[in-house]
């Protein structure tokens, strides 16, 4: 298997020419005579695969996906590489694998001299702009590179105002009112307030819907009587489960498990009642995204892609949250939209990743992509062309010692299967058939029908991180507080405590 290909093109756009793009070091080769299009990304938060209308949701109502959906493309196998917020961010604006990126975790900042797309977006003459949630090395919210516009904020935000307000083009200015409605304020008065024929990039950012989740207060309460049906794999004693990693069975009883959800006594359909009422202002802000650019008279030239950054857990194998390689928690919301390029209501069934925006877009203002990306592009696939493409992505999930209940996970999928093996643990590898087994209960690690299947995903699997530079594990000195230890005030403890204290609430002994 070839580590990396070539991207795809679009039948009109043919191999690339001497021109380049203008800029210091970043111009890239232009794919013939292409126009370049406007292009605007929006990503949300923790939302997971099927949380949407148009997918058969039995109460959520997301009428602007629909929309995106209906007139557009809707890859329905889209995936992260890993289910983290910063390293699916860095591979999103990096088109890399989180071990070539390095923003393996949360707490450390991108290593100084990474590229992000949009800087060979500015160094071709586009006008770019950034809002929202960046994340990566949260205690500052300073101006990113290959952005001209700039609204962001430290760490995670606060969906209400708080105290460290936002970091406006480098100014510190308040918060005015609920986050998902302020971003998209900035990202449609900078829309609306650009004149002449420059192309435009918009990369709206989305807090919404990290937990905790915090509706917008007009939909408080829109989903108090909806009914939630917890996952079969939910129940410990489910009978379709077949040899479970012990530490799959063990997370049940920890921060992210639903026996002591958070450290405490969560009920998972209420947290999944507030997920989808917070999950409807990032609908709106969709709408009002699109409206403005059909008010503009742009919107049919408009590349427009949503996506989430990981998928979220419900109760499914007794989990919550993210992290794990299950498809509740790698695979994501994808929909693509131009008019000019897609036919409406087409299906991409071929597995697109994060690593892959990054190429797209580039693709899309016309620009060959970087010879060093893990990604490709798939604006091809959503223009209906028969391309070649992968036949299996690479998942990978490294230890976090602030979150020290899921193991390094490396895990392979193809079309048919998919193969897990926790790093450093003496427990099983996973093997799922999704074909037969979507909800993948049914470990066939010891089926000996399947021993072949198994041996040929492990040596791939290794094939693929020795070919893209993967077989080292990044260890970086300890960032952020612990959430299994807690001290005296109840906060995260850095480091164990004196003498050591867990945080467990007055109302409920730990099981």
């Amino acid at each position: 298997m070839t580590a990396r290909l070539a991207p795809p093109m679009l039948l009109c756009l043919l191999l690339p020419t001497a021109a380049a793009a203008q800029g210091p070091g970043l111009g890239l080769p232009k794919l013939g005579d292409a126009t370049p299009r406007n292009v605007v990304f929006i990503l949300s938060d923790d939302h997971r695969f099927d949380a949407m209308g148009f997918m058969g949701h039995p109460f959520l109502e997301t009428p602007n996906m629909d929309r995106l959906a209906a007139g557009g493309v809707h890859l329905a196998n889209a995936f992260v590489t890993t289910s983290l917020c910063s390293p699916s961010r860095a591979s999103i604006l990096t088109g890399l694998y989180a071990h070539n990126h390095r923003v393996v975790d949360n707490n450390n900042p991108v290593p100084p001299g990474t590229v992000f797309f949009p800087q060979y977006l500015q160094a071709a003459g586009y006008e770019t702009a950034f809002v929202g949630k960046w994340h990566m090395g949260g205690g500052s919210d300073d101006p990113r590179p290959g952005f001209d516009r700039w609204v962001s904020f430290r760490g995670q935000g606060s969906y209400l105002p708080g105290p460290d307000g936002l970091n406006v083009d480098g100014v510190r200015v308040p918060q005015r009112g609920y986050i998902t409605d302020e971003l998209t304020d900035y990202a449609v008065d900078w829309l609306e307030g650009r004149s002449g024929d420059t192309p435009f990039f918009l990369y709206l950012s989305h807090k919404g819907v990290h937990a905790e989740f915090e509706p917008a207060g007009r939909h408080k309460g829109a989903y108090d009587d909806a009914e939630f049906t917890p996952p079969d794999t939910m129940d410990p004693e489910f009978e379709g489960f077949r040899d479970r990693p012990m530490w799959v069975q063990n997370q049940r009883n920890s921060w992210h498990g639903v026996e002591f959800p958070y450290h405490s006594t969560l009920d998972v359909s209420e947290f999944y009642e507030d997920y989808c009422e917070t999950l409807l202002g990032v609908d709106e802000s969709i709408g009002r995204v699109l409206d403005t650019l059909d008010a503009m008279g742009v919107l049919d030239e408009t590349v427009v892609i949503y996506m989430g950054d990981n998928g979220f857990g419900f109760g499914e194998h007794g989990l919550i949250d993210k992290r794990v390689a299950y498809e509740w928690s790698m695979r994501v919301p994808m929909l693509m939209h131009c008019p000019d390029l897609f036919s409406p209501g087409t299906r991409v069934e071929q597995v697109v990743a994060n690593i892959d925006v990054a190429p797209t877009i580039l693709q899309a203002a016309g620009l060959a992509a970087p010879d060093h990306f893990d990604g490709r592009s798939a604006l091809g696939l959503a223009a209906g062309e028969d391309v070649e493409w992968r036949d299996s992505l690479l998942y990978e999930y490294y230890w976090e010692r602030n979150f020290p209940h899921t193991p390094t996970i490396f895990a392979l999928r193809t079309d048919q299967y998919k193969f897990v093996r926790p790093h450093g643990l003496w427990d099983l590898d996973e093997l799922y058939d999704l074909r037969a087994d979507p909800a993948e209960t049914t470990n066939l690690v010891f089926s000996p029908e399947h021993q072949e299947v198994l041996r040929t995903l492990k040596g791939r699997l290794f094939d693929t991180l020795e070919g893209t530079g993967g077989m080292t594990v990044p260890i970086y000195a300890d960032r952020g507080g612990s959430q299994n230890l807690r001290n005296a005030d109840g906060s995260p403890a850095a480091e164990f405590p004196e003498p050591l204290l867990r945080r467990v609430p007055p109302d409920r002994e730990r099981p």
